[in-house]
Protein backbone atom coordinates (compact mmCIF):
# COMPACT_ATOMS: atom_id res chain seq x y z
CA UNK A 1 0.00 0.00 0.00
CA UNK A 2 2.80 2.38 0.90
CA UNK A 3 4.57 1.70 -2.41
CA UNK A 4 1.37 2.45 -4.34
CA UNK A 5 1.03 5.76 -2.48
CA UNK A 6 4.64 6.68 -3.32
CA UNK A 7 4.07 6.04 -7.03
CA UNK A 8 0.86 8.09 -6.93
CA UNK A 9 2.65 10.99 -5.22
CA UNK A 10 5.44 10.97 -7.83
CA UNK A 11 2.89 11.02 -10.66
CA UNK A 12 1.06 13.92 -9.01
CA UNK A 13 4.29 15.93 -8.70
CA UNK A 14 5.09 15.34 -12.37
CA UNK A 15 1.66 16.53 -13.38
CA UNK A 16 1.89 19.69 -11.25
CA UNK A 17 5.46 20.60 -12.25
CA UNK A 18 5.61 23.34 -14.92
CA UNK A 19 6.43 22.06 -18.35
CA UNK A 20 10.01 22.58 -19.43
CA UNK A 21 8.76 23.69 -22.87
CA UNK A 22 6.69 26.59 -21.49
CA UNK A 23 8.02 29.98 -22.64
CA UNK A 24 9.31 32.03 -19.72
CA UNK A 25 7.91 35.54 -19.30
CA UNK A 26 10.19 38.04 -21.04
CA UNK A 27 11.99 40.53 -18.89
CA UNK A 28 10.79 44.10 -18.76
CA UNK A 29 12.27 46.44 -21.35
CA UNK A 30 14.77 48.19 -19.12
CA UNK A 31 15.56 51.88 -19.45
CA UNK A 32 13.59 52.20 -22.65
CA UNK A 33 10.21 53.79 -22.50
CA UNK A 34 8.09 56.44 -20.88
CA UNK A 35 4.62 57.28 -22.13
CA UNK A 36 0.89 56.61 -21.99
CA UNK A 37 -0.65 53.97 -24.27
CA UNK A 38 -4.44 53.66 -24.63
CA UNK A 39 -5.92 50.61 -26.36
CA UNK A 40 -9.26 51.10 -28.11
CA UNK A 41 -10.76 47.60 -28.29
CA UNK A 42 -13.79 46.81 -30.45
CA UNK A 43 -16.03 44.52 -28.37
CA UNK A 44 -19.35 45.27 -30.09
CA UNK A 45 -21.80 42.70 -31.41
CA UNK A 46 -19.84 42.27 -34.64
CA UNK A 47 -16.96 40.74 -32.64
CA UNK A 48 -17.49 37.16 -31.49
CA UNK A 49 -16.50 35.92 -28.04
CA UNK A 50 -13.67 33.95 -29.62
CA UNK A 51 -12.35 37.01 -31.48
CA UNK A 52 -12.59 39.13 -28.32
CA UNK A 53 -10.59 36.60 -26.29
CA UNK A 54 -7.97 36.38 -29.05
CA UNK A 55 -7.55 40.17 -29.05
CA UNK A 56 -7.12 40.20 -25.27
CA UNK A 57 -4.54 37.41 -25.48
CA UNK A 58 -2.73 39.42 -28.12
CA UNK A 59 -2.67 42.49 -25.84
CA UNK A 60 -1.40 40.36 -22.98
CA UNK A 61 1.54 39.13 -25.03
CA UNK A 62 2.18 42.56 -26.53
CA UNK A 63 2.40 44.35 -23.16
CA UNK A 64 4.17 41.70 -21.10
CA UNK A 65 7.74 43.05 -21.59
CA UNK A 66 6.96 46.64 -20.61
CA UNK A 67 7.99 48.08 -17.27
CA UNK A 68 4.95 49.80 -15.78
CA UNK A 69 4.79 52.72 -13.40
CA UNK A 70 4.62 56.46 -13.00
CA UNK A 71 8.04 57.05 -14.54
CA UNK A 72 7.69 54.22 -17.05
CA UNK A 73 4.82 53.05 -19.26
CA UNK A 74 1.15 53.41 -18.31
CA UNK A 75 -1.61 51.47 -20.05
CA UNK A 76 -5.36 52.08 -20.40
CA UNK A 77 -8.13 50.04 -22.03
CA UNK A 78 -11.28 51.56 -23.57
CA UNK A 79 -13.88 49.15 -25.01
CA UNK A 80 -16.20 50.03 -27.90
CA UNK A 81 -19.89 49.10 -27.72
CA UNK A 82 -23.23 50.89 -27.74
CA UNK A 83 -22.04 52.70 -24.61
CA UNK A 84 -18.21 52.67 -24.67
CA UNK A 85 -16.58 51.89 -21.32
CA UNK A 86 -13.17 52.67 -19.86
CA UNK A 87 -12.18 49.31 -18.40
CA UNK A 88 -9.14 50.75 -16.64
CA UNK A 89 -7.23 54.02 -16.85
CA UNK A 90 -3.56 54.91 -16.82
CA UNK A 91 -3.31 54.96 -13.02
CA UNK A 92 -4.96 51.56 -12.50
CA UNK A 93 -2.07 49.11 -12.91
CA UNK A 94 1.59 49.62 -12.01
CA UNK A 95 2.57 45.93 -12.13
CA UNK A 96 2.45 43.33 -14.86
CA UNK A 97 0.51 40.91 -12.65
CA UNK A 98 -2.23 43.48 -12.09
CA UNK A 99 -2.39 44.39 -15.78
CA UNK A 100 -2.45 40.78 -16.94
CA UNK A 101 -5.22 39.92 -14.47
CA UNK A 102 -7.31 42.87 -15.65
CA UNK A 103 -6.96 41.83 -19.29
CA UNK A 104 -7.94 38.26 -18.43
CA UNK A 105 -11.11 39.40 -16.63
CA UNK A 106 -12.28 41.86 -19.33
CA UNK A 107 -15.73 40.99 -20.73
CA UNK A 108 -17.14 42.15 -24.11
CA UNK A 109 -19.75 44.92 -24.22
CA UNK A 110 -21.76 43.87 -27.32
CA UNK A 111 -24.21 46.20 -29.04
CA UNK A 112 -23.39 48.78 -31.75
CA UNK A 113 -19.90 49.84 -32.81
CA UNK A 114 -20.00 53.35 -31.35
CA UNK A 115 -16.36 54.21 -32.12
CA UNK A 116 -17.03 57.94 -32.46
CA UNK A 117 -18.29 58.19 -28.86
CA UNK A 118 -15.34 56.10 -27.67
CA UNK A 119 -12.95 58.52 -29.39
CA UNK A 120 -14.67 61.44 -27.69
CA UNK A 121 -14.09 59.80 -24.30
CA UNK A 122 -10.47 59.10 -25.27
CA UNK A 123 -9.86 62.71 -26.31
CA UNK A 124 -11.67 64.46 -23.46
CA UNK A 125 -11.03 62.14 -20.50
CA UNK A 126 -8.10 59.81 -21.08
CA UNK A 127 -5.57 61.24 -23.51
CA UNK A 128 -5.95 64.88 -22.52
CA UNK A 129 -3.11 66.06 -20.26
CA UNK A 130 -4.41 67.73 -17.13
CA UNK A 131 -7.69 65.82 -17.02
CA UNK A 132 -8.48 63.71 -13.96
CA UNK A 133 -6.65 60.40 -14.43
CA UNK A 134 -5.60 61.69 -17.85
CA UNK A 135 -2.31 61.46 -19.70
CA UNK A 136 0.89 62.99 -18.39
CA UNK A 137 1.94 66.33 -19.84
CA UNK A 138 5.12 66.39 -21.88
CA UNK A 139 5.23 62.63 -22.53
CA UNK A 140 4.31 60.66 -25.66
CA UNK A 141 0.71 59.52 -26.01
CA UNK A 142 -0.31 56.56 -28.16
CA UNK A 143 -3.74 55.27 -29.23
CA UNK A 144 -3.80 51.68 -30.53
CA UNK A 145 -7.14 50.83 -32.16
CA UNK A 146 -8.02 47.12 -32.49
CA UNK A 147 -11.03 46.66 -34.77
CA UNK A 148 -12.70 44.10 -36.98
CA UNK A 149 -13.24 46.89 -39.52
CA UNK A 150 -17.05 46.53 -39.54
CA UNK A 151 -18.89 49.89 -39.72
CA UNK A 152 -16.50 51.92 -37.55
CA UNK A 153 -18.44 55.13 -38.20
CA UNK A 154 -17.11 58.53 -39.23
CA UNK A 155 -13.78 58.30 -37.41
CA UNK A 156 -11.60 60.37 -39.77
CA UNK A 157 -12.38 63.72 -38.13
CA UNK A 158 -12.02 62.58 -34.48
CA UNK A 159 -8.80 60.74 -35.28
CA UNK A 160 -7.42 63.84 -37.01
CA UNK A 161 -8.17 65.89 -33.87
CA UNK A 162 -6.22 63.42 -31.75
CA UNK A 163 -3.25 63.52 -34.13
CA UNK A 164 -3.35 67.33 -34.16
CA UNK A 165 -3.09 67.21 -30.37
CA UNK A 166 0.08 65.10 -30.59
CA UNK A 167 -1.39 61.61 -30.14
CA UNK A 168 0.20 58.88 -32.26
CA UNK A 169 -2.49 56.63 -33.78
CA UNK A 170 -1.81 52.96 -34.65
CA UNK A 171 -4.40 50.53 -36.03
CA UNK A 172 -4.74 46.73 -36.06
CA UNK A 173 -7.63 45.42 -38.19
CA UNK A 174 -8.73 41.79 -38.26
CA UNK A 175 -10.96 42.56 -41.24
CA UNK A 176 -9.82 43.53 -44.72
CA UNK A 177 -12.21 46.36 -45.54
CA UNK A 178 -12.05 50.14 -45.08
CA UNK A 179 -8.38 50.27 -46.09
CA UNK A 180 -8.58 53.87 -47.32
CA UNK A 181 -10.24 55.03 -44.08
CA UNK A 182 -7.77 53.24 -41.82
CA UNK A 183 -4.84 54.46 -43.89
CA UNK A 184 -6.05 58.02 -43.42
CA UNK A 185 -6.42 57.85 -39.63
CA UNK A 186 -3.02 56.38 -38.67
CA UNK A 187 0.07 58.43 -37.92
CA UNK A 188 2.75 58.07 -40.62
CA UNK A 189 4.60 55.95 -41.52
CA UNK A 190 1.55 53.92 -42.57
CA UNK A 191 3.52 50.75 -43.28
CA UNK A 192 4.66 50.60 -39.62
CA UNK A 193 1.46 51.80 -37.93
CA UNK A 194 -1.31 50.01 -39.88
CA UNK A 195 -1.65 46.21 -39.72
CA UNK A 196 -4.21 43.91 -41.41
CA UNK A 197 -4.10 40.39 -39.98
CA UNK A 198 -6.45 37.42 -39.50
CA UNK A 199 -7.68 36.91 -35.96
CA UNK A 200 -5.74 33.64 -35.59
CA UNK A 201 -2.50 35.22 -36.84
CA UNK A 202 -2.28 38.19 -34.46
CA UNK A 203 0.94 36.86 -32.92
CA UNK A 204 2.67 37.44 -36.26
CA UNK A 205 2.58 41.22 -35.77
CA UNK A 206 3.28 41.27 -32.01
CA UNK A 207 6.94 42.19 -32.31
CA UNK A 208 6.42 44.71 -35.11
CA UNK A 209 3.64 46.52 -33.25
CA UNK A 210 5.61 46.47 -29.99
CA UNK A 211 8.65 47.95 -31.73
CA UNK A 212 6.48 50.66 -33.29
CA UNK A 213 5.13 51.62 -29.86
CA UNK A 214 8.63 51.56 -28.35
CA UNK A 215 9.91 53.84 -31.12
CA UNK A 216 7.27 56.42 -30.16
CA UNK A 217 7.62 56.25 -26.35
CA UNK A 218 11.33 55.50 -26.12
CA UNK A 219 12.80 57.58 -23.30
CA UNK A 220 16.37 57.10 -24.48
CA UNK A 221 16.57 59.13 -27.62
CA UNK A 222 17.78 62.55 -28.63
CA UNK A 223 16.73 64.83 -31.45
CA UNK A 224 18.24 67.82 -33.18
CA UNK A 225 16.11 70.85 -34.01
CA UNK A 226 16.50 74.52 -35.00
CA UNK A 227 19.44 73.70 -37.25
CA UNK A 228 21.02 76.77 -38.87
CA UNK A 229 24.30 77.44 -40.65
CA UNK A 230 26.32 77.51 -37.42
CA UNK A 231 24.05 76.42 -34.55
CA UNK A 232 21.71 73.58 -33.57
CA UNK A 233 19.69 72.55 -30.51
CA UNK A 234 20.13 69.10 -28.97
CA UNK A 235 17.04 67.83 -27.12
CA UNK A 236 16.51 64.69 -25.02
CA UNK A 237 14.27 63.23 -22.34
CA UNK A 238 15.51 64.07 -18.84
CA UNK A 239 16.19 60.50 -17.73
CA UNK A 240 18.39 61.79 -14.86
CA UNK A 241 15.62 63.92 -13.37
CA UNK A 242 15.51 63.16 -9.64
CA UNK A 243 18.91 61.45 -9.69
CA UNK A 244 22.39 62.74 -8.97
CA UNK A 245 24.56 63.03 -12.02
CA UNK A 246 25.06 65.03 -15.20
CA UNK A 247 24.93 64.76 -18.98
CA UNK A 248 28.11 64.75 -21.03
CA UNK A 249 27.67 66.01 -24.59
CA UNK A 250 30.33 65.66 -27.26
CA UNK A 251 29.97 66.87 -30.83
CA UNK A 252 32.19 67.26 -33.85
CA UNK A 253 32.22 66.97 -37.64
CA UNK A 254 31.93 63.53 -39.14
CA UNK A 255 35.31 62.47 -40.60
CA UNK A 256 35.67 62.39 -44.37
CA UNK A 257 33.83 59.36 -45.69
CA UNK A 258 31.42 59.29 -42.72
CA UNK A 259 27.69 59.48 -43.18
CA UNK A 260 24.95 61.29 -41.37
CA UNK A 261 21.37 62.40 -41.68
CA UNK A 262 19.90 65.65 -40.48
CA UNK A 263 18.10 65.41 -37.15
CA UNK A 264 18.36 61.66 -36.51
CA UNK A 265 18.91 60.09 -33.13
CA UNK A 266 19.20 56.76 -31.38
CA UNK A 267 21.05 54.60 -28.90
CA UNK A 268 23.95 52.22 -29.00
CA UNK A 269 27.56 52.56 -30.04
CA UNK A 270 28.12 56.15 -31.13
CA UNK A 271 30.04 56.98 -34.30
CA UNK A 272 33.25 58.95 -34.13
CA UNK A 273 32.97 62.55 -32.96
CA UNK A 274 35.83 63.73 -35.09
CA UNK A 275 38.90 62.87 -33.01
CA UNK A 276 40.62 65.96 -31.67
CA UNK A 277 38.03 68.22 -33.33
CA UNK A 278 35.23 67.34 -30.96
CA UNK A 279 33.88 69.74 -28.34
CA UNK A 280 32.69 68.69 -24.89
CA UNK A 281 30.06 70.30 -22.69
CA UNK A 282 28.12 69.14 -19.61
CA UNK A 283 24.59 69.82 -18.40
CA UNK A 284 22.98 69.22 -15.01
CA UNK A 285 20.65 66.30 -14.30
CA UNK A 286 17.45 68.32 -14.80
CA UNK A 287 18.42 69.57 -18.28
CA UNK A 288 16.74 68.42 -21.46
CA UNK A 289 18.27 70.72 -24.11
CA UNK A 290 21.53 72.36 -24.99
CA UNK A 291 22.60 74.72 -27.76
CA UNK A 292 25.49 73.67 -29.99
CA UNK A 293 27.35 76.71 -31.34
CA UNK A 294 30.41 77.44 -33.44
CA UNK A 295 29.40 74.98 -36.17
CA UNK A 296 30.48 75.21 -39.80
CA UNK A 297 27.94 75.66 -42.60
CA UNK A 298 26.96 72.69 -44.77
CA UNK A 299 28.77 70.21 -42.52
CA UNK A 300 27.62 66.87 -41.10
CA UNK A 301 28.08 66.54 -37.34
CA UNK A 302 27.75 63.74 -34.83
CA UNK A 303 26.60 64.49 -31.28
CA UNK A 304 26.69 62.02 -28.38
CA UNK A 305 24.88 62.29 -25.06
CA UNK A 306 25.94 60.19 -22.09
CA UNK A 307 23.84 60.32 -18.89
CA UNK A 308 26.29 59.83 -16.00
CA UNK A 309 24.95 58.68 -12.60
CA UNK A 310 26.19 56.48 -9.77
CA UNK A 311 22.62 55.37 -9.05
CA UNK A 312 21.76 53.86 -12.42
CA UNK A 313 23.47 53.06 -15.71
CA UNK A 314 22.32 54.53 -19.01
CA UNK A 315 23.18 54.01 -22.63
CA UNK A 316 25.03 56.59 -24.68
CA UNK A 317 22.76 58.28 -27.21
CA UNK A 318 23.82 59.76 -30.51
CA UNK A 319 22.47 61.85 -33.35
CA UNK A 320 23.81 63.03 -36.67
CA UNK A 321 22.75 66.20 -38.47
CA UNK A 322 23.91 68.50 -41.25
CA UNK A 323 24.05 72.27 -40.85
CA UNK A 324 22.44 74.44 -43.48
CA UNK A 325 24.52 75.89 -46.31
CA UNK A 326 25.73 79.44 -45.87
CA UNK A 327 23.08 81.91 -47.03
CA UNK A 328 24.68 84.48 -49.29
CA UNK A 329 23.00 87.76 -50.14
CA UNK A 330 20.96 88.36 -52.20
CA UNK A 331 18.72 85.43 -51.28
CA UNK A 332 15.39 87.25 -51.61
CA UNK A 333 14.25 90.17 -53.80
CA UNK A 334 10.98 92.07 -53.32
CA UNK A 335 9.27 94.83 -55.29
CA UNK A 336 7.29 97.71 -53.76
CA UNK A 337 6.16 101.32 -54.41
CA UNK A 338 5.61 100.59 -58.08
CA UNK A 339 4.51 103.59 -60.18
CA UNK A 340 4.46 104.63 -63.86
CA UNK A 341 8.08 105.84 -63.86
CA UNK A 342 9.68 104.32 -60.73
CA UNK A 343 9.83 101.15 -58.66
CA UNK A 344 11.58 100.20 -55.42
CA UNK A 345 13.68 97.03 -55.36
CA UNK A 346 14.68 95.46 -51.99
CA UNK A 347 16.86 92.45 -51.20
CA UNK A 348 18.24 90.47 -48.28
CA UNK A 349 19.74 89.35 -46.07
CA UNK A 350 21.91 92.34 -45.20
CA UNK A 351 25.48 91.07 -44.67
CA UNK A 352 27.71 94.14 -44.23
CA UNK A 353 30.49 91.99 -42.77
CA UNK A 354 30.61 89.85 -45.92
CA UNK A 355 29.46 92.16 -48.75
CA UNK A 356 31.48 95.16 -50.05
CA UNK A 357 28.77 96.60 -52.35
CA UNK A 358 25.66 95.83 -54.41
CA UNK A 359 25.51 96.39 -58.18
CA UNK A 360 22.03 96.80 -59.69
CA UNK A 361 21.46 96.52 -63.45
CA UNK A 362 18.09 97.11 -65.14
CA UNK A 363 16.80 97.34 -68.71
CA UNK A 364 13.43 97.31 -70.47
CA UNK A 365 12.42 94.07 -72.15
CA UNK A 366 13.10 93.17 -74.82
CA UNK A 367 16.49 94.72 -75.63
CA UNK A 368 16.22 98.05 -73.85
CA UNK A 369 19.13 100.26 -72.81
CA UNK A 370 21.13 98.85 -69.89
CA UNK A 371 21.27 101.05 -66.80
CA UNK A 372 23.23 100.42 -63.61
CA UNK A 373 23.64 101.76 -60.11
CA UNK A 374 25.96 100.79 -57.22
CA UNK A 375 24.94 101.05 -53.55
CA UNK A 376 26.81 100.45 -50.29
CA UNK A 377 27.04 97.22 -48.33
CA UNK A 378 24.62 98.37 -45.61
CA UNK A 379 21.87 99.28 -48.09
CA UNK A 380 19.17 96.74 -48.88
CA UNK A 381 16.96 98.70 -51.31
CA UNK A 382 17.06 101.34 -54.03
CA UNK A 383 14.49 103.32 -56.02
CA UNK A 384 14.83 102.95 -59.79
CA UNK A 385 13.70 106.20 -61.47
CA UNK A 386 13.01 107.56 -64.98
CA UNK A 387 11.43 104.31 -66.15
CA UNK A 388 8.97 103.90 -69.01
CA UNK A 389 5.31 103.48 -68.03
CA UNK A 390 3.58 100.12 -68.56
CA UNK A 391 6.88 98.38 -69.31
CA UNK A 392 8.50 95.17 -68.11
CA UNK A 393 12.07 95.49 -66.82
CA UNK A 394 14.68 92.87 -65.98
CA UNK A 395 16.47 93.81 -62.76
CA UNK A 396 19.62 92.01 -61.59
CA UNK A 397 21.11 92.54 -58.11
CA UNK A 398 24.72 91.39 -57.73
CA UNK A 399 26.41 91.20 -54.33
CA UNK A 400 30.16 91.62 -54.39
CA UNK A 401 31.47 89.64 -51.45
CA UNK A 402 34.67 90.37 -49.54
CA UNK A 403 35.97 86.94 -50.56
CA UNK A 404 35.92 88.00 -54.22
CA UNK A 405 32.85 85.91 -54.99
CA UNK A 406 29.77 87.41 -56.59
CA UNK A 407 26.18 86.25 -56.26
CA UNK A 408 23.39 87.59 -58.45
CA UNK A 409 19.62 87.31 -58.51
CA UNK A 410 17.32 88.58 -61.29
CA UNK A 411 13.63 89.48 -61.22
CA UNK A 412 11.12 90.96 -63.64
CA UNK A 413 9.27 94.12 -62.59
CA UNK A 414 6.47 96.02 -64.30
CA UNK A 415 5.82 99.74 -64.13
CA UNK A 416 2.26 100.94 -63.92
CA UNK A 417 0.31 102.28 -66.90
CA UNK A 418 -0.34 106.03 -67.15
CA UNK A 419 -4.10 106.61 -66.84
CA UNK A 420 -4.90 110.29 -67.51
CA UNK A 421 -8.14 111.67 -66.10
CA UNK A 422 -11.02 112.77 -68.31
CA UNK A 423 -10.29 116.35 -69.45
CA UNK A 424 -13.82 117.80 -69.76
CA UNK A 425 -17.49 116.81 -69.53
CA UNK A 426 -20.54 118.77 -70.75
CA UNK A 427 -24.25 117.99 -70.44
CA UNK A 428 -26.88 119.65 -72.64
CA UNK A 429 -30.55 119.04 -71.90
CA UNK A 430 -32.70 118.14 -74.88
CA UNK A 431 -36.40 118.30 -74.21
CA UNK A 432 -37.79 117.19 -70.85
CA UNK A 433 -36.11 113.81 -70.39
CA UNK A 434 -33.03 113.59 -72.69
CA UNK A 435 -29.50 114.88 -72.38
CA UNK A 436 -26.59 115.25 -74.78
CA UNK A 437 -23.28 114.14 -73.19
CA UNK A 438 -20.00 115.50 -74.64
CA UNK A 439 -16.41 115.04 -73.38
CA UNK A 440 -12.79 115.37 -74.41
CA UNK A 441 -10.45 112.39 -74.48
CA UNK A 442 -8.71 110.32 -77.15
CA UNK A 443 -5.33 110.00 -75.39
CA UNK A 444 -2.83 107.24 -76.23
CA UNK A 445 -3.63 103.82 -74.87
CA UNK A 446 -7.33 104.54 -74.35
CA UNK A 447 -9.53 101.42 -74.56
CA UNK A 448 -12.92 103.11 -74.28
CA UNK A 449 -15.24 104.96 -71.88
CA UNK A 450 -17.52 103.82 -69.08
CA UNK A 451 -20.69 105.90 -68.73
CA UNK A 452 -23.09 105.63 -65.81
CA UNK A 453 -26.12 107.62 -64.72
CA UNK A 454 -28.18 107.47 -61.55
CA UNK A 455 -31.59 108.97 -60.92
CA UNK A 456 -32.16 111.10 -57.83
CA UNK A 457 -35.93 111.60 -57.97
CA UNK A 458 -37.58 111.25 -54.55
CA UNK A 459 -40.95 110.07 -55.76
CA UNK A 460 -39.65 106.83 -57.37
CA UNK A 461 -36.89 104.35 -56.43
CA UNK A 462 -33.39 105.28 -57.56
CA UNK A 463 -32.67 104.31 -61.15
CA UNK A 464 -29.20 103.34 -62.35
CA UNK A 465 -27.75 102.33 -65.67
CA UNK A 466 -24.32 101.98 -67.31
CA UNK A 467 -22.83 101.31 -70.73
CA UNK A 468 -19.49 100.97 -72.49
CA UNK A 469 -18.52 103.26 -75.38
CA UNK A 470 -15.62 102.67 -77.81
CA UNK A 471 -12.47 104.88 -77.65
CA UNK A 472 -13.46 106.96 -80.69
CA UNK A 473 -16.67 108.08 -78.99
CA UNK A 474 -16.73 111.66 -77.67
CA UNK A 475 -20.48 112.07 -77.22
CA UNK A 476 -23.75 110.24 -76.75
CA UNK A 477 -27.39 111.02 -76.09
CA UNK A 478 -29.31 109.59 -73.14
CA UNK A 479 -33.10 109.42 -73.24
CA UNK A 480 -35.75 108.91 -70.58
CA UNK A 481 -33.53 110.42 -67.90
CA UNK A 482 -35.22 111.32 -64.59
CA UNK A 483 -34.84 114.90 -63.30
CA UNK A 484 -31.55 115.67 -61.51
CA UNK A 485 -29.88 112.54 -62.87
CA UNK A 486 -26.16 112.36 -62.20
CA UNK A 487 -24.11 111.33 -65.25
CA UNK A 488 -20.48 110.15 -64.96
CA UNK A 489 -17.91 109.29 -67.65
CA UNK A 490 -14.59 107.50 -66.93
CA UNK A 491 -11.76 106.68 -69.38
CA UNK A 492 -10.80 102.98 -69.59
CA UNK A 493 -7.18 101.89 -70.08
CA UNK A 494 -5.52 98.49 -70.44
CA UNK A 495 -4.87 97.90 -66.72
CA UNK A 496 -7.15 100.34 -64.91
CA UNK A 497 -9.88 102.94 -65.14
CA UNK A 498 -8.83 106.60 -65.10
CA UNK A 499 -10.39 109.31 -63.01
CA UNK A 500 -13.74 110.38 -64.42
CA UNK A 501 -16.00 113.44 -64.29
CA UNK A 502 -19.65 113.74 -63.25
CA UNK A 503 -22.41 116.25 -64.08
CA UNK A 504 -26.00 116.57 -62.88
CA UNK A 505 -28.68 117.01 -65.54
CA UNK A 506 -30.93 120.04 -64.86
CA UNK A 507 -34.10 120.17 -66.96
CA UNK A 508 -35.43 123.78 -67.40
CA UNK A 509 -38.16 125.13 -69.57
CA UNK A 510 -35.67 127.16 -71.60
CA UNK A 511 -33.37 124.05 -71.98
CA UNK A 512 -30.21 126.10 -71.62
CA UNK A 513 -26.86 124.33 -71.81
CA UNK A 514 -25.53 123.33 -68.42
CA UNK A 515 -22.01 122.18 -67.62
CA UNK A 516 -20.55 121.06 -64.27
CA UNK A 517 -17.25 119.44 -63.33
CA UNK A 518 -16.42 117.61 -60.09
Amino acid sequence: MESHMSVLWMLLCLLLRPSSTQNPAPEGVLNCCEGDVLFLLDSSGSVSSYEHSRMLAFLSELLLPFSLGEDQVRVGLLQVGTKPRLEFGFDSHTTQSGLQGALKNTKPLRGDTNTVEALRIAKDRVLRPGAADGARAGLPRVLVWLTDGVKPGDVVGPMAELRDQGVAVLVVSTGHGNYLVLREVVTPPVEEHLHFVDIDDLSIITEDLRNAIIEIIRAERISVRDISTNTATLQWRPVLSGLTGFYEIRFGPVPTGGTGAGGTGGTGTSPSTGGSQYQRITQNADSSTTRLTGLKPDTTYTATLTPESNEQSFNTLFATFTTKPELLSPATVTISDSGPTSVRVSWGPVQPDKVTSYYIEYSALPGGKLNAVTVGRTQNSTLLRDLQPDTTYLVTITARHATGKEKAMSVKVCTEEVTPALADLQLTTVGSDSVQVDWKGSVAGLRGYWLTWEGQQNSIPDQRSSLYLPPDSLSTRLSHIPPSARVCVSPIYRTARGEGLCCTAQFHSDALAYGYQS
